[in-house]
């Protein structure tokens, strides 16, 4: 059986534009949240960010998402917080979107990245990630 795509594979898999974004994408996520886990799903080599539970990922508009492939018009790339229904969102840059828990903001170029505003959402992320940890540990205690 074949294994799928790296996520270093799937990057140089997309168009230029594309490439660009989740590169700095990525670099951003590595520098706030250097405890959690890089992993490449659906064999797609989708990169997901992970330590007690999914925290975030990066979604380019090149690989399919679900079964019925769906227009992303303004979609270039998706940056998705697994966890964005517990966040604050002050500022409404994540989207529900009829989602109950996974909430995403889409980057269209290089220059929409605002990168202290991704950070704060990094570091509430992996906030809120921490919480779910130390609830593991207590519920260990316990038993």
């Amino acid at each position: 059986m074949k294994k799928g795509r790296t996520v270093d594979e799937a990057i140089l898999s997309l168009p230029k534009a594309e490439q660009a974004i989740v590169r700095r994408l990525r670099a951003l996520i590595l520098e706030c949240l250097p405890k959690a886990e890089e992993k490449g799903y659906y064999g797609l080599g989708v990169p997901f960010y992970t330590r007690h539970r999914m925290i975030c990922f990066i979604w380019p508009s090149s690989f399919q998402w679900g079964k019925k492939p769906k227009p992303n018009i303004g979609k270039l790339v998706t940056l998705g917080f697994c966890q964005g229904n517990l966040m604050s969102n002050a500022d409404g840059v994540l989207k529900a979107e009829g989602r109950k828990q996974v909430y995403c903001m889409y980057i269209n170029s290089l220059a929409e990245i605002q990168d202290e505003q991704i950070r704060v959402l990094l570091f509430e992320a992996e906030m809120i990630d921490e919480n779910f940890g130390q609830k593991k540990k207590r519920s260990k205690v316990r038993q």
